[in-house]
């Protein structure tokens, strides 16, 4: 039901109403232009309801004294607001934001709608999360805006102060709109399960001037958030090396409690396995091990990306968001470079400043800590000291290539194809398109790959192993057809010249014959088998009436993932006969890309993020294909400690972050399939984004200033130190006398790490 609700008080003059209208003829150019007032509210403009009450008397004092009118929405599918002008349209040409005073009247954030319409049909829209507590001006920019504009996944935290003015400015804004005839603004709450109400005050637009300051100065000398606080926020450079003594007492203490492990982190006192020199995996007992080359029993505990050179963040041409960067010829300057990560994969589209000079504000710190630019092999040694101090064995997906030099951690080498064989745009590529399997050249490229990668680690016993790539667009959601076999379709939109259509086309024929066959199983009406040749073919989609078509694509994807997952393990089974191949790192997948990496690799592997690994895929499918699997990326983020992304996996405070992780990981000893879970990642993400596509997350075990967070940090220990107690076996034992103790579970301290030298600065 729709209630037009006409707010009336003492008329204005023409003149005036005139402006409050805001009509082409007397559009100001002012830098804020008042178009009405819930408090003081006038005919100017109409005011309209659908599932909403909005009283047409009452107003109500804030408990901070301001006076607002309150909107109640009911339950309903979209409860709306609509503020229209009483005739004709707004122009907004001259202005950059749209400006409305508001409050939760709720104790809890609210999720709220905005639409912005103009009379050619064209909208802008976005969504906001309105917090509890005081009022703030909401500012709606009058054009699409994402953080990506400022280079960044995720932008200022809001609302935030400026000028003694609480504003919320509007994150992501899509659409586009004809700002000379504006005819609408739309309020609106998602699908409210009670009702929920909220304040309204002055309703209008203004300069962008306001969105240009709320990415002025927002990161400090040391990378950090300059406008946000937190327990662990360092002041200043005696706070980094007062730090840094502490941890590293705490550090050797940790070491020294480490349970009872063999050179390469195997656990000792448990059952034993036969020892190949190599990792390799073994099925006891209805449980997947990983088995160290000494025989003893490992569960991977990994974290990705340990190196020192993920922090820096471009700076050219956005020199004003950085409060203190080093001039020219300071000690600090030396921290300055320059790259260029422009693409057009979905990781990167439409990002500005990804390119030009940047900083290494993690780097800069590690000087003012330690006194002088880092030591390499200092940094590795101290980096591993923490690691395997907090329980950890393994390092992850895309550390620093000169661990596997320290022969003290396993570390895994990441396959990264590149060549000029034939790709397939799904729509879906974040990384870029599909690898084109059937196409010699991805075969080549594959060989050239592999040989370079294994060249030096052919006989390194320390190596986990190989990954196949990484994030491959191999599918959208499965209750989405379109997306499901979205890699099917688009290979037959292709040209003949791209073998992956030629090996689709094949299997086709193969089938049917003819054009007469396909088109009865399909339901079409294909005329000659020629036209499925020319570019741009649609097939039809799935359909219950003709199951063929489904059956059909699921045939070509199995087709084509066991081409791909075969080609990879042929070369490395040539190339490094004496290591495993850990699958391709799934983060979207189909049933044929799993079961075919299933049969081809040692081991599945898979980025989850979910609160649980369960939740990530269909563990009662992996179940049946009995293969070892390895979490390689899960990670839990917040938004309270500087960057402003939460991650995939976000929780609401930093203090939760530990108990998600221990809840994960035991989750995971619950499924016997799975041999590790590999953290994401070692440091957090700048605060501006890092270079490769702007991610900016909290997502550390170390913050960009080099110190651990330490309540996460001990959790984190906590749970990795209690995972040899739950999957140890006692080993057999001889028969002990009468009255003797009985062999327990090795969980002494083992030999520490050689402990920096005292008078060496830890990097």
């Amino acid at each position: 039901m729709k209630v037009n609700v006409r707010l009336q008080a003492n008329r204005l003059s023409g003149a005036l109403l005139a402006a409050l209208l805001g009509c082409s003829a007397v559009a100001m150019a002012e830098d804020k232009q008042v178009l009405f007032n819930f408090v003081r509210p006038l005919d100017a403009v109409q005011v309209t309801t659908q599932d909403a009450v909005l009283p047409s008397v009452t107003a109500e004092p804030t408990p901070e004294g301001e006076i607002l009118r309150r909107v109640t929405f009911n339950p309903a599918e979209q409860p709306s607001l609509r503020l229209a002008p009483q005739s004709g349209s707004w122009d907004w040409s001259q202005q950059g934001a749209m400006s409305l005073r508001l409050q939760s009247a709720m104790d809890w954030a609210l999720t709220l709608d905005v639409q912005i319409d103009s009379a050619d049909g064209k909208r802008l829209k976005t969504r906001i999360a309105l917090p509890a507590g005081p009022a703030q001006t909401l500012l709606v920019p009058l054009q699409a805006t994402s953080p990506r504009d400022q280079g960044m996944r995720a932008g200022v935290p809001m609302p935030w102060n400026h000028k003694g003015r609480r504003l919320l400015l509007a994150e992501t804004v899509s659409g586009e709109l004809n700002l000379a005839q504006v005819t609408a603004v739309t309020l609106s709450l998602p699908q409210p399960q009670a009702a929920q109400s909220i304040l309204l005050g002055r309703f209008g637009v203004r300069s962008d001037a306001e969105r240009t300051a709320a990415y002025q100065g927002i990161v400090d000398a040391y990378g950090q958030y300059s406008r946000g606080d937190w327990p662990e926020k360092v002041k200043n450079d005696e706070r980094l090396t007062q730090a840094a003594a502490q941890e590293q007492q705490q550090l050797q203490r940790w070491l020294s409690e480490r349970p009872q492990q063999d050179a390469f982190g195997g656990w000792l006192g448990g059952q034993r396995f036969e020892a190949s020199g190599f990792f390799r995996t073994e099925k006891r007992d209805d449980r997947w091990f990983l088995v160290t080359p000494e025989g003893n029993p490992f569960y991977s505990l990994g974290v990705n990306t340990v190196t020192a050179q993920q922090s820096r963040t471009y700076v050219e041409g956005r020199e004003a968001m950085f409060s203190a960067l080093p001039q020219p010829g300071e000690a600090l300057a030396e921290h300055f470079g320059s790259s260029d990560n422009r693409s057009d994969t979905g990781a990167n589209k439409g990002r500005a400043f990804a390119n030009g000079r940047w900083f290494d504000f993690y780097g800069a710190n590690l000087e003012r800590t330690y006194g002088q630019a880092a030591d390499p092999a200092r940094w590795r040694a101290h980096s591993q000291d923490r690691l395997q101090a907090w329980g950890f064995n393994t390092l992850g997906n895309w550390s620093e290539p000169a661990f596997a030099d320290d022969a003290r951690m396993p570390y895994s080498i990441p396959l990264s194809i590149h060549g000029d064989y034939a790709t397939i745009s799904t729509g879906l590529d974040w990384w870029g398109g599909m690898p084109d399997p059937f196409d010699p050249r991805f075969a080549m490229a594959a060989e050239r790959a592999i040989a370079i990668a294994s060249r030096d680690h052919r006989d390194d016993p320390w190596l986990l192993g190989y990954f196949a790539d990484n994030e491959l667009a191999w599918a959208g959601p499965a209750d989405d057809p379109p997306a499901r076999y979205a890699l099917a379709y688009a290979t037959l939109r292709l040209t003949t010249d791209v073998p992956a259509k030629r090996a689709f086309l094949k299997q086709l024929r193969d089938k049917y014959r003819n054009q007469n066959g396909l088109s009865r199983a399909w339901g079409i009406k294909l005329e000659a088998w020629e036209l499925m040749e020319d570019p741009g073919f649609q097939a039809p989609p799935p359909s219950a009436e003709f199951p063929a078509i489904e059956k059909d694509m699921q045939r070509f994807l199995r087709l084509y993932a066991d081409t791909y997952f075969k080609t990879i393990a042929d070369s490395l089974n040539w190339h490094a006969p004496n290591h495993l191949l850990l699958g391709g790192r799934f983060a979207s997948s189909i049933p044929e890309a799993v079961s075919a990496c299933a049969e081809f690799c040692d081991v599945l592997s898979f980025n989850f993020y979910t609160r649980e690994p369960q939740h990530g895929y269909d563990f009662a499918a992996l179940r049946k294909l009995d293969k070892p699997l390895l979490v390689t990326e899960f990670h839990f983020g917040s938004r309270d400690r500087g960057p402003f992304w939460g991650g995939v996996a976000e929780v609401y405070k930093e203090e939760e972050r530990g108990p998600a992780y221990a809840h994960f990981l035991t989750k995971a000893l619950e499924e016997p399939q799975v041999v590790g879970v590999h953290w994401f990642q070692y440091l957090d993400q700048p605060v501006t984004g890092r270079l490769l596509d702007g991610e900016n997350g909290h997502l550390g075990l170390v913050a960009i200033t080099d110190r651990p967070w330490d309540g996460f940090v001990s959790a984190v220990r906590k749970a990795n130190l209690g995972v040899v107690k739950r999957l140890l076996k006692p080993a057999a034992a001889s028969p002990v006398p009468p009255g003797a103790a009985q062999p327990e579970v090795a969980i002494s301290a083992a030999q520490p790490a050689a402990p920096l030298a005292a008078d060496t600065p830890a990097p």
